[in-house]
């Protein structure tokens, strides 16, 4: 049986402040937790699951059986499903280095399924860097965590400044994706870039602007207005590694 205290804890890990004083975050659901457990056993600090998800996975270290209810109340989703994990977060190696690869820099995006989404993309196309301004949804926010599916621990993601970017990215080109750029067919593919993706309403904001080497833009071939920032994302990244 849970105690209030390991109960109020959990649930207390749904915050940016406390996950991040406890470097703790939050997965759930059985294909996320077993993804989770197979890409970073050591980083597992507690599982807590139903009956049924026990009996399957009997030898999983620092497991607890729980009953719904219990789950029902430490669960970060409408319907729980059967498992809820502690992990630990991963911690960069390294500091950003844009040098040699594609890396992604997204200006406050703040909607946590295209943060996931953008994430689990970035692992689909190997790109193994992600910077985020500090106005962002957080890396680990409960929703950002479901919806990359188990990619958070194999893309390194920084938090960083506008500023710092521009600092850190040196001789390394920054093309900002918006609806004015240059058409990207129109451009040679390169080997090394920050791509920056801005605000889900907004775009990138002027003071960024004034300071990227190229605005680059989808070519539009219909009526609609724009696409969302982890479809712009999806398709530059297709462009660029395609």
């Amino acid at each position: 049986m849970l105690s209030k205290s390991r109960v109020k804890y959990i649930q207390s890990l749904s915050q940016k402040k406390f996950r991040r004083s406890a470097e703790v975050f939050l997965v759930e659901g059985p294909k996320c937790v077993e993804e989770m457990m197979a890409e970073a056993p050591q980083a597992i600090e507690a599982v807590y699951a139903l009956k049924e998800w026990c009996e399957v996975h009997p030898a999983v270290p620092s497991l607890e059986e729980i009953t719904p209810e219990e789950l029902a109340k430490i669960s970060q989703l409408t319907t729980p499903n059967q498992v809820l994990a502690l992990v630990r977060k991963p911690q960069p190696a390294v500091a950003f280095d844009p040098r040699n690869k594609i890396s992604l820099f997204l200006e406050t995006i703040q909607d946590p399924g295209n943060m996931g989404t953008i994430i689990r993309l970035a692992d689909w196309f190997g790109i193994t860097q992600v910077a985020a301004t500090p106005d962002s949804v957080d890396f680990f926010h409960p929703k950002v965590v479901q919806s990359t599916m188990g990619s958070i621990l194999r893309v390194k993601c920084f938090e960083m400044e506008t500023t710092g970017l521009l600092h850190q990215a040196g001789m390394v080109p920054v093309w900002a994706a918006t609806l004015e750029g240059k058409d990207i067919r129109e451009l040679e593919v390169p080997d090394e870039a920050v791509i920056v993706i801005g605000n889900e309403s907004r775009g990138i904001s002027d003071a960024l602007r004034t300071e990227v080497d190229q605005e680059i833009m989808i070519p539009r071939f219909g009526k609609a207005e724009s696409l969302n920032a982890a479809m712009a994302t999806g398709v530059l990244l297709g462009w660029l590694r395609i």
